[in-house]
């Protein structure tokens, strides 16, 4: 047993999203999607409760002083004013080359595009609009298009279409600037989350390593996630199948952030996934855990959940100077019905040093 959970990333997982040959012509998907939505209206349709206690706890450790939300126009914008105050030649911060002059033809279609998507429901897309991604100023043209503007159904067919046909960085840039605005403000509007941009978001696991740097990540860093948009976007963490590589990378990255009530959410759905994690990823959570000791805060019923199915999954992976130092931080922050669970798990359980493995130590 102990050999299986050496640091490889052993975990069998299949990947997320469809398969290579996914996006073709056909744009009738909406039928099948509209049953789904049909049959499905519970997953993500209905307004999210949440609980006033856990909300407030979260607030708490909400970053008071949140920089700046930047969108794809606000960005496009930067660049149209430096133009005109710069040489021709200055390079575009967005596609590392200049940014040409449109032809007014070029703006008179992609404004039509914008029609269209503006109002779209279901059916094909204009193939001008489909040719985007494959354009070296893909971004400035889709500024155009203004995906502010875009019904719900649009964005999830941008989503289908970007992911599929983008590079990894360029959809991360799509999905950080385009979608996770339109699903923070959706959230924050309306109190749940519109079908399609549920959809959507799913959709975007295509590419795994994009949705965590472009949607997940800065979610997390903005200190800003309420416990409603955690809910709800940690849910797709739930549906989905993730590489273990993606997710490792994201736990690690999670662990060792600044601390938001939000973290603690999604550290407990992607523990949850029962991975075969590295030693490296184990040993980051549990110096997470042990960064609370001079916390004089109470902290959420949140934070003591994550440890619980923390320990719950990996206390067999531990040292047993990691589990007298989990033990020990037990008495700096206690939960009444939830420290009791944790302490017993960590005590009637082997440790990896015992079943002859040295602890792997941090760089």
């Amino acid at each position: 047993p102990g050999a299986a959970r050496r640091p490889g990333l052993s975990q069998r997982c299949s990947p997320a999203g469809p398969g290579p040959g996914w996006d073709s012509e056909d744009d009738e998907e909406w039928p099948s999607l509209e049953q789904a939505a049909a049959g499905r209206g519970g997953e993500c349709c209905g307004e999210v409760a949440v609980d006033p206690e856990d909300e407030k706890a979260i607030e708490m450790f909400m970053n008071k002083n949140p920089p700046v939300r930047r969108t794809l126009a606000d960005i496009i914008m930067e660049k149209i004013t430096e133009k005109q105050t710069e040489v021709e030649t200055a390079l575009s911060e967005i596609s590392g080359c200049p940014m040409p002059q449109l032809d007014p033809r070029v703006l008179e279609v992609y404004r039509g595009v914008r029609e269209v998507l503006s109002k779209y429901r279901s059916g094909k897309l204009p193939k001008a609009f489909k040719i985007i991604p494959a354009l070296s100023n893909w971004e400035q043209i889709l500024y155009i298009t203004e995906p502010e503007t875009w019904t719900a159904a649009a964005m999830y067919q941008a989503t289908r279409i970007f992911s599929s046909n983008l590079k990894e960085r360029m959809a991360q840039r799509f999905y950080n600037l385009v979608l996770l605005p339109r699903v923070r403000d959706d959230i924050a509007e309306y109190k749940r989350l519109n079908f399609h941009l549920y959809m959507a978001l799913k959709k975007a696991l295509f590419k795994p390593a994009a949705w965590f740097k472009g949607i997940l990540i800065p979610l997390c860093e903005s200190g800003t996630c309420t416990l409603r948009e955690a809910i709800i976007i940690g849910s797709i963490l739930t549906k989905c199948s993730i590489p273990v590589l993606h997710s490792s990378a994201a736990m690690l990255k999670i662990a060792e952030m600044q601390y938001s009530g939000a973290n603690s959410i999604f550290l407990r759905l992607l523990i949850d996934k029962k991975y075969a994690l590295p030693f490296r990823v184990v040993d980051a959570l549990v110096f997470h855990f042990l960064a609370f000791r001079t916390d004089q805060r109470v902290l959420p019923v949140l934070w003591h959940q994550s440890f619980l199915a923390f320990a719950q999954r990996y206390k067999e992976d531990l040292s047993s100077e990691q589990k007298e130092a989990l033990l020990e931080l037990l008495k700096f922050h206690s939960h009444p019905q939830i420290s009791p669970e944790i302490r017993r798990e960590l005590v009637n359980s082997k440790t990896r040093d015992v079943e002859g493995q040295e602890p792997v130590a941090m760089e």
